[in-house]
């Protein structure tokens, strides 16, 4: 088990393993600065390697921000590892999911985040944005560091395989590919409405957990996969009429 850092924007790095069994890739992001952040811990299988890869790039104890997008093993399961690796650092989640759940998991009380919040690393700023359901659970959420125009879309535009550590190729194709292997995303009215407001955000890159960074037109790769979405919630709900 290998995990490979790359500098994706000025003091943001992505730290890629590659998992043969599931054949997807598991991204964590390290924004550097004064007050470090850490976006996904990955699996507490994954900690000694992707741990080992931060302290590269900085002591462990000087990590002092967490936080991830959702309440699952590969967002959230080396959490309490990096606490214990890290005295210094934070949980921060959305408040409902701390309330409902990370409250009780975390080996310190998580900081609750409002949307909009601000987490500063000195001159980086990362922004908390509540999702519900997008893609999975009540408690979703994003972040979006605002300097570098970097959005951090977590299991948006997953993708099957092993990539390069950044893509300008179309990523809508292969995203819809994965839904159909997994139907991980919830098909709710709300999901592409949400999607496009992401788009308003008018990120310069997207940084998935499962699939290569983006530098292509991120505007339009986000307005496509809420049309793909859309589109796929009117079929399944003519499916589920028929079947009536």
């Amino acid at each position: 088990m290998d995990t490979t850092i790359t500098e994706i924007a000025p003091d943001i790095y992505r730290l890629s393993t590659y998992l043969d069994e599931p054949n997807l890739i598991m991204n964590q992001f390290l924004v550097d600065g004064e007050e470090p952040l850490l976006f996904h811990t990955g699996q507490r299988a994954l900690f000694p390697s992707v741990s080992e890869a931060v302290g590269r790039l900085i002591p462990l104890d000087r990590l002092r921000w967490i936080t991830f997008g959702h309440v699952e093993a590969d967002e959230c399961g080396a959490m309490n590892s990096w606490l214990a690796a890290a005295p210094n650092a934070e949980v921060a989640h959305g408040a409902l999911g701390c309330f409902v759940q990370v409250n009780d998991l975390a080996d310190r009380m998580p900081r609750p985040l409002q949307y909009g919040d601000v987490m500063e690393t000195g001159t980086r700023r990362v922004r908390h944005l509540d999702t519900p359901h997008v893609p999975h659970g009540w408690d979703a959420g994003l972040v979006f560091e605002e300097t570098t125009q970097t959005l951090f879309c977590g299991d948006l535009f997953t993708a099957f395989g092993h990539h390069p550590p950044a893509t300008e190729e179309e990523i809508v194709g292969p995203a819809i590919a994965a839904e159909d292997m997994g139907n991980a995303t919830c098909l709710t009215p709300a999901l592409g409405p949400t999607i496009r407001g992401l788009a308003d955000l008018e990120p310069l890159l997207l940084a998935p957990m499962h699939a290569p960074v983006f530098t292509g037109d991120c505007v339009q790769a986000l307005h496509d996969l809420a049309q793909a979405y859309e589109e796929r919630l009117a079929a399944e709900t003519v499916r589920y009429r028929e079947a009536e």
